[in-house]
């Protein structure tokens, strides 16, 4: 791997070659989710080489690995004392490698892109981080600098959840791929699980059976009306209306027979200020509608995962210095937006860490070709070893 990594680092057009080079190694080393792929490789791998990188440049390192296989790392450059903490966030678990274009672990630089699976989402994003506050150890700056190396977060986050188990910071950022761009705010998402009763019979008995799918399409009708209705309501105003859609339908055992019940799944994204529990009251409302007005409706609800969004507050210090040092690495002020998706960003402000993501530009997230923007990773290499040094100090 050391050689394939010379080998890319030579041809990294002028860039950062120690920077290509990481990026290459991490990008070489299989970390696909098993939670998404059974079998697949998991995140032991590359921890064990994000653990021996820190540490030989002089990092505090913990080891942190709850669920066997899927350990995440978190790095500390200790300060000298008396300046603020600041966590940066990165994962190295990755989508599956399959119908990947020309070598999904196989780095290679083309035209100041590198390509491959986990170059954009976000192998870059992690070795600006460790790169980042590697150098910030050799400047000893005052606050302590935190890389937490994070598994799973491409399924459950539980990787982000651990780290914050264990350790905090007076402020944080996510190096999720942002085009440069400061991302401040991001939906959240609630699942339903809702349970629509029949009754089973033989299918030459109506006398007997209720048709359990039957009954649920005029639940499926109402949800349906229900998410017309949220796209006129109340709209955030960057991410928009919030949204429901149903996702999963499950019912019925042959054709011979009344179906006994009818699973639906939903999916309600959430804007900041709203909550599981208030979605489920207005849910349960719709659905004791339905049992008023459609004869043998029966059903229950169940609610299942649940994530908040996200909103970081524009006037926090580490917000206004991140802009600021983007502002005089990209000699513009950098945009501010938001996301339909979810990230880690949420699961680290509800643990009371200011946070916002920021992170490198490229293209083909999930995608079967990926890449990511060499010259946008050195820029942000050098934006967060800036903020390091202006929020740390």
């Amino acid at each position: 791997m050391r050689q394939e990594r010379s080998a890319v680092a030579s041809t990294s057009q002028g860039y950062d070659p120690e920077l290509v080079a990481l990026i290459a190694e991490l990008v070489a080393i299989d970390s696909v989710n098993p939670d998404l792929v059974p079998g697949a490789a998991g995140e032991s791998a590359i921890a064990d080489f994000c653990q021996r990188w820190l540490a030989a440049r002089g990092l505090e390192v913990h080891r942190l690995e709850s669920r066997p296989g899927r350990p995440s790392i978190v790095a500390i450059a200790r300060g000298t004392g008396g300046g603020r903490s600041l966590m940066l966030n990165g994962h190295y678990d990755t989508v599956s490698t399959a119908g990947f274009r020309g070598g999904a672990l196989d780095p290679r630089v083309v035209d100041g892109k590198l390509f491959g699976r986990g170059a954009f989402d976000m192998k870059s994003g992690l070795a600006a981080a460790m790169l980042a506050a590697a150098r910030a150890r050799q400047q000893r700056v005052s606050g302590d600098v935190l890389v937490a190396c994070v598994a799973d977060e491409e399924h459950g986050s539980w990787g982000t959840e651990e780290v914050l188990m264990e350790f905090t910071a007076d402020a944080a950022i996510v190096t999720e791929p942002s085009n440069l761009q400061a991302v401040l705010s991001h939906k959240g998402f609630v699942w339903f699980e809702i349970t629509i009763l029949g009754r089973a019979a033989h299918g030459s008995r109506p006398d007997l059976g209720i048709d359990a799918i039957a009954k649920a399409g005029h639940a499926l009708v109402a949800i349906e009306k229900w998410a017309d209705r949220l796209r006129l309501r109340r709209q955030h105003p960057v991410l928009g209306p919030g949204t429901a859609h149903t996702s999963l339908i499950q019912g019925g055992e042959e054709a011979s027979s009344y179906p006994a019940e009818c699973r639906i799944v939903i999916e309600r994204r959430t804007l900041p200020g709203e909550s599981g529990a208030a979605v489920e009251t207005e849910l349960r409302g719709l659905l004791e509608s339905l049992s008023r007005t459609v004869p043998s409706f029966h059903w229950r609800i169940e609610r299942g995962l649940e994530r908040s969004p996200f909103e970081a507050n524009v006037e926090h210090p580490i917000v206004q210095t991140v802009l600021a040092q983007a502002e005089q690495v990209l000699g513009r002020r950098p945009g501010a937006r938001g996301e339909p998706f979810w990230t880690d960003c949420a699961l680290i402000q509800d643990a009371g860490i200011p946070c916002l993501m920021f992170g490198a530009d490229g293209e083909g997230a999930h995608a079967a070709e990926e890449w990511v923007d060499l010259e946008s990773v050195e820029k942000l290499t050098n934006i967060l070893a800036r903020t390091i040094r202006a929020y740390c100090a």
